[in-house]
């Protein structure tokens, strides 16, 4: 990192994230920015809680958040900045807003009585499934079959980042500035008029680099770097494996002959490429290093399949 050419922190990164949203004295943005995104709920203050989940079994998996803060009124936000596409990222959400759910459990008398649960998702990627829409905000409630709320404790928000293509004389609303930051923060050289509010004033001041300690700008070079590395690793390797399971589809539709044979050849092969590029993404990450909590993430591989690679 060229620390005179970038001003401001990237907050895509992990230290960058934490920094800004996951510290005490910062947590006026983190308010401010789920004001925006849950307008049902105006929350007044949280607390910071620990971000690592146990289970309550041996065979139960850990759970490592982002953020875990906890409401004035008690309700519990999960917010997480997710970097990479991974498989079975909505069933990882869910299984994630489980662990608040449980531990809401007492012993003894208890009603049942749970506090709302708000699991938050900023992606830096897009959705397979919601490619071709302009929409990136989505609000996923419980609902039944005529589409009306069933039970209004437990939401899901996701982010795609990617979609965002606002410029800055185009920003109307204070949604809109949050999604300038996340998207152009770490490119700017000077603060843009359009973000001149107090809460901004906060933001830019956590975020500038030459006002961090040598140790913090140490841990953000090195978030920096892991950040890009993992990037460039997954891109690579899941461009690879993408091309090697569109030629072998159209190799082995062509062995078939008819038009149909072609067509399921091809689907064949595309979905034995996307095996294998996850199983090489998994290999590329793990040959560098990547800890295997990230490359579950990443390739929605199993802990034994990717120590068996």
């Amino acid at each position: 990192m060229n620390e005179q050419r970038d001003r401001y922190i990237d907050p895509l990164t992990d230290f960058g994230f934490k920094k800004l949203f996951g510290t005490e004295p910062n947590k006026i943005l983190l308010i401010d920015f789920l004001n925006q995104i849950l307008p049902d709920r105006k929350i007044k203050d949280l607390s910071y809680s620990s971000g690592e989940r146990l289970g309550f079994t041996e065979i139960d998996r850990k759970a490592i958040f982002d953020l875990y803060c906890i409401g004035d009124n008690g309700e519990k936000f999960i917010v997480e900045m997710q970097r990479a596409k991974q498989n079975f990222f909505k069933d990882r959400s869910l299984f994630y807003a489980s662990f608040p759910i449980i531990e809401q459990s007492k012993k003894n008398k208890w009603n049942y009585k749970l506090e709302p649960i708000y699991s938050v998702g900023i992606l830096d990627f897009i959705f397979d499934e919601h490619k071709d829409e302009e929409e990136f905000l989505h609000v996923v409630d419980l609902k039944n079959q005529r589409c009306e709320v069933f039970y209004d404790k437990l939401k899901f928000v996701y982010i795609e980042l990617p979609k965002f293509k606002k410029k800055e004389e185009e920003l109307e609303t204070q949604f809109d500035k949050w999604m300038y930051v996340f998207t152009h923060l770490a490119r700017l050289k000077d603060r843009p008029q359009k973000l001149q509010d107090r809460i901004f004033t906060k933001l830019f001041e956590a975020a500038e680099i030459a006002k961090f300690t040598p140790e913090e700008r140490e841990a953000y070079q090195k978030s920096l770097k892991y950040y890009w590395d993992m990037q460039n690793i997954v891109d690579t390797a899941r461009g690879e494996a993408e091309d090697k399971g569109r030629k072998k589809g159209i190799e082995q539709g062509r062995k078939e002959g008819r038009k149909e044979g072609r067509e399921k050849g091809r689907e064949e092969g595309i979905e034995e490429g996307r095996k294998e590029r996850n199983i090489e993404v998994a290999k590329a990450l793990k040959d560098n290093g990547v800890p295997i909590e990230i490359i579950i993430q990443s390739t929605g591989l199993s802990k034994e399949e990717i120590e068996n690679i």
